[in-house]
């Protein structure tokens, strides 16, 4: 898209500085345009040479004076026409589909590792356009129709993201699936109640430690399509109730990440030095707590109590 005939749209709307145009282009995500800020004023000097706009020179007293730009009948006549140009195909190329396409030299735990830092990224961005959504701060309502076509670029830019983020999200679980990890250590049962589905690890050898464990783990889960996971203490190793070792804190945010539902059923060890307090601490969320009864789990798994 020429920055000229972005300009062009934007005083369509308003008269605006060179300055205001900026902000505009950097506020709205529908304007988007990866030049430097001096194109934009060289910009305003040819459409002022080809008579599209004018401008004029505003005197402030205590500041510095500015030139309004406005569109001129000329100016609107050469936006109409590129409005009514062949529309343009949506851009496809992606530049992390390209690093992703050669990514299988990677091992399972720094692939997985790759599309996690992207997933935040994407849901990053995602919040953001909803609050630029939300704010409308770059949406001409001159009529009714004006605010629903630019309600629903704003609705485009934002499913965009969303469609990624589902995406990378399918890719990871479908990734975690299809993986060749070796799950043959570990002994588990898929246990079926209440018309609900979750998975009961009893043991593991060697016990669940490292990042390939972990997602060795979670591959069974997504393979059977089960959010909910019951963890025996045998199945974790020593260093995962060592709070300075860091396990802990890594697994259950690998499991927190996937959205799998945990209880772990814990007897003296959760009852021991710093462990105890975060064994508290997490019994107040929702997404991962300790038991000291496989009954008193299964109850909170399938009925969240």
């Amino acid at each position: 898209m020429s920055i000229k005939l972005a300009i062009l749209g934007m005083l369509s709307w308003i008269p605006a500085t060179g300055y205001d145009l900026k902000k505009m282009i950097e506020e709205s995500s529908a304007m988007y345009w990866s030049g430097n800020n001096n194109q934009i004023y060289k910009s305003l000097v040819q459409l002022l040479d080809e008579g599209l706009v004018t401008n004029e020179v505003q005197h402030q007293e205590s500041s510095p004076s500015k030139k309004i730009y406005t569109i001129t009948g000329k100016g609107q006549e050469e936006l109409k026409r590129w409005v009514l140009s062949a529309p343009e195909l949506p851009e496809l190329k992606k530049g992390f589909l390209t690093q992703l396409a050669w990514a299988d030299s990677l091992s399972s735990v720094e692939l997985d590792d790759l599309l996690s830092r992207y997933e935040q990224e994407v849901s990053l961005q995602l919040a953001l356009e909803e609050e630029k959504k939300r704010r409308a701060l770059f949406s001409p309502s001159r009529s009714s129709r004006e605010a629903y076509l630019w309600e629903m670029i704003d609705e485009n830019i934002v499913a965009s993201y969303r469609h990624e983020l589902s995406w990378v999200r399918q890719l990871r679980e479908g990734l975690l699936v299809h993986h060749n990890q070796d799950v043959n250590g570990m002994d588990y049962q898929v246990v079926r109640k209440q018309n609900r589905l979750y998975i009961e690890y009893i043991s593991a050898e060697p016990p669940v430690c490292t990042d390939q464990d972990i997602l060795a783990l979670i591959a069974v889960c997504m393979e059977q399509n089960a959010e909910l996971l019951m963890l025996h203490s045998e199945v974790l190793s020593k260093d995962f109730f060592e709070l300075r070792t860091g396990v802990a804190g890594h697994i259950i945010q690998k499991l927190t990440n996937y959205r799998i539902r945990t209880a772990l059923i814990a007897g003296e060890e959760s009852q021991e030095g710093r462990f105890k307090e975060l064994a508290a601490e997490m019994n107040r969320g929702h997404q991962f707590r300790v038991f000291s009864s496989a009954t008193d789990a299964e109850q909170w798994l399938l009925n969240g109590k």
